[in-house]
């Protein structure tokens, strides 16, 4: 059996879901609907603790953005680091596929969800990162 036959894919995230098809899932709480994508023991806006895992849309629109022009060793800059909105659901993430230039990125530009490989481990393992890129 060759290595590829044996490659796992596994999200770098645990709120990013790989299959069937890539996107994003928040814990929304059941009383007031806040979403977030970290884990809540309650709710920052209504204090209640129930939570139930929703699917966040893979499409949305830029409402913040900042242009990183210097980063750690190892991380390639310039990069745009972006709040997203997808439909109600704010997302921090990197654009990609774009240059990252304020004449290129614009507030309400139109993005949808993409996914990426971090990198592949001596096991065979790929991490994959998600961003989103103009729609």
């Amino acid at each position: 059996m060759s290595t590829a036959d044996t490659a796992t894919r596994i999200p770098l995230v645990d709120y990013l879901a790989l299959e069937p098809e890539p996107h994003l899932v928040a814990n929304e709480c059941t009383s007031c609907g806040a979403r977030y994508f970290d884990h809540r023991d309650a709710c920052a806006s209504c204090f209640e603790a129930e939570f139930t895992r929703v699917d966040v849309a893979t499409e949305g629109e830029v409402t913040a953005f900042t242009i990183v022009s210097y980063a750690p060793p190892g991380v390639e800059a310039p990069f745009v680091a972006a709040i997203v909105d997808c439909a109600g659901t704010p997302v921090r993430a990197n654009l990609v596929d774009i240059e990252p230039t304020p004449d290129k990125v614009t507030l309400g530009m139109k993005v949808r969800l993409v996914t990426h490989s971090i990198g592949t481990d001596s096991a065979g393992t790929e991490a994959i990162g998600f961003g989103f890129a103009p729609a």
